[in-house]
């Protein structure tokens, strides 16, 4: 408990993730004027080609704050991205718009017409006034988070990531929910929680929707269940946000120390590869073209190095120039590559190109120099 209370804390504390503001949407489904408060991201108006994933929330009116403030944290030590934020407000309408059929388990008269509104009416005008990413997330508390489930019992989903956070779970759902997921054919991520504060029916239905989850074998499916102990039903929430957000976006973190030793440096080759496809998988997984951060060529550097793949380095300095041309990174990769194949004349002559390029993360000018005296000398 201490620790959550320090992360929110932290959380508060940092500057709003960006600024929030409301907005009005009229939807001829519901013949009714819909609220939502939305956010874009602090580099929005500054990169105008970037596109951003976009999160939805049902249930905006208080679940917005927590997220907002979690991505805000997350993108501060660029461990998650920038997002699209739309919160939609329901209040006392929820009842009304998370309305199934008792029998049948899916939506009818309000309920369908909400439904209707958001994949016909809401997404396609945030598609239209925003740059929005291929890659979105629906998130929702208890009913909500049952009615998000709705969306994949359609063929082609129009979500891509799932967010479900104590689900009052609607009827078959154990069943229905495991099939659908069993048969996506592109990359879907799923994340549920509960807490030993939820009533004991449902977290067995729950836990049944758990069990049959981790039946299916399909590559294209990332899950997660976290159960929270000494927590209430609505404390739970505060809880769930950081894990679901980190498992949705784990590729897109920076090579953590633990990914280094486990899955680059234990690899007999190909090092570079495993960077290229660390960057494609999140181009394909989030819609974000972004350049590979110089801390990750610094990771492949070291393994390179650890295990005498020097020839590597030649691909390494293909790979940074495409990511930072006017930078004197592949250079210095070039310059890796002739010094620890023997041909320090090439090694010298690289190393004083990189000269005449701009500095990036630890390497300078002055050491570009002193590495070219040093092949000199040898």
């Amino acid at each position: 408990m201490k620790n959550l209370y320090l992360f929110l804390a932290l959380i508060f504390c940092f500057p709003a993730f960006s600024q929030k503001s409301i907005d009005t949407i009229h939807s001829a489904k519901m013949n009714e004027d819909r609220v939502f408060s939305f956010s874009l991201p602090p580099s929005y108006n500054k990169n105008k080609d970037k596109k951003y994933p976009l999160l939805v929330l049902l249930d905006g009116d208080y679940l917005f704050d927590p997220f907002n403030g979690t991505l805000s944290y997350g993108n501060y030590w660029d461990d998650l991205p920038e997002v699209i934020i739309v919160g939609i407000h329901q209040g006392k309408e929820r009842e009304y718009d998370t309305d199934v059929e008792v029998e049948s388990g899916l939506p009818i008269e309000k309920g369908a017409k909400f439904f209707e509104f958001i994949g016909a009416e809401l997404l396609p005008a945030l598609e239209k006034k925003y740059r929005v990413a291929p890659f979105k997330i629906i998130a929702g508390h208890d009913v909500t988070a049952s009615y998000l489930n709705l969306f994949l019992y359609k063929d082609n989903p129009i979500f891509d990531a799932y967010i479900s956070l104590s689900p009052e779970l609607g009827i078959d759902m154990e069943t229905r929910i495991p099939t659908r997921l069993g048969l996506t054919k592109k990359p879907l991520f799923y994340y549920q929680s509960m807490a030993d504060g939820d009533m004991k029916k449902m977290q067995k239905r729950i836990k049944d929707l758990d069990a049959n989850i981790k039946t299916i074998v399909n590559p294209n499916l990332y899950y997660q269940l976290d159960e929270f102990k000494n927590a209430s039903h609505y404390s739970l929430v505060v809880h769930s946000i950081p894990n679901a957000l980190y498992h949705l976006f784990g590729a897109y973190q920076p090579i953590s120390n633990t990914e280094f030793q486990e899955k680059i440096v234990t690899l007999p080759s190909n090092y570079v590869g495993y960077l290229t496809k660390k960057y494609d998988l999140i181009e394909k997984s989030f819609g974000i073209k972004m350049p590979i951060r110089v801390s990750d060529f610094k990771a492949i550097e070291a393994a390179i190095l650890k295990n005498n793949a020097f020839a590597e380095f030649e691909q390494l300095a293909s790979l940074s120039k495409k990511s930072y041309p006017k930078a004197m990174l592949f250079q210095y990769h070039l310059g890796m590559f002739y010094e620890k194949t023997g041909d320090t004349k090439k090694a010298a002559k690289a190393y004083m190109s990189g000269y005449m390029l701009d500095e990036i993360g630890d390497l300078t000018k002055d050491f570009m120099l002193e590495k070219a005296d040093e092949m000199k000398t040898k």
